[in-house]
C-alpha cells in the first residue's frame, strides 16, 4: 500500500498566467494535432497565395488574368473545410466507461471555429508581413 498524500503543506496557488502556460505545455494530442494540421493547410496555401501574387505584381501573364479574390476564397473555404473534416477524424468525443469511438457534427464544429482564427491569423502575417519583404 502507498501512503496517502502529504496534506501538512498549502497547495501553491498558480497565477492565471501560470494556468495558462501549463494547460498550453499539457493540451490534449487529438486537439493539438487537429489545429497543427488546420495550421499546416494554411501556411501551405498562403505560400501558394503569395507565389500567384508576386507572380502577378512582376508582370506575369498568367491564364485566367488576375484572379486574387477568388484564391482568397478558395483559401478560406479549403482552410475551414478542412480543419473541420481533420477534426472530426482526429477529436473523438468522451466516452465516459465504454472503449467506442463517437463522433458527430459538434466535433466538426469543432474544427470550423479553431480553424476561423487560424485562416485569419495565417493569412495577414502572409500579406502584412512576408509580402512586403518579398516586394
Amino acid at each position: 500500500m502507498t501512503a496517502p498524500p502529504d496534506r501538512s503543506r498549502p497547495i501553491r496557488q498558480r497565477s492565471w498566467a501560470g494556468v495558462r502556460w501549463r494547460q498550453f505545455r499539457q493540451a490534449p494530442r487529438p486537439v493539438v494535432r487537429a489545429v497543427l494540421s488546420s495550421l499546416l493547410v494554411a501556411i501551405v496555401l498562403a505560400v501558394g497565395y503569395l507565389a500567384y501574387d508576386v507572380a502577378l505584381s512582376r508582370g506575369a501573364s498568367l491564364p485566367g488574368g488576375d484572379l486574387r479574390a477568388l484564391a482568397i476564397v478558395a483559401y478560406v473555404v479549403v482552410v475551414l473545410g478542412s480543419g473541420s473534416i481533420v477534426t472530426y477524424l482526429v477529436v473523438p468525443q468522451p466516452t465516459g466507461a465504454g472503449t467506442s469511438v463517437r463522433r458527430n457534427a459538434w466535433s466538426a464544429a469543432l474544427g470550423f471555429f479553431a480553424a476561423v482564427p487560424i485562416a485569419y491569423l495565417v493569412m495577414v502575417a502572409a500579406v502584412q508581413i512576408v509580402r512586403p519583404l518579398l516586394a
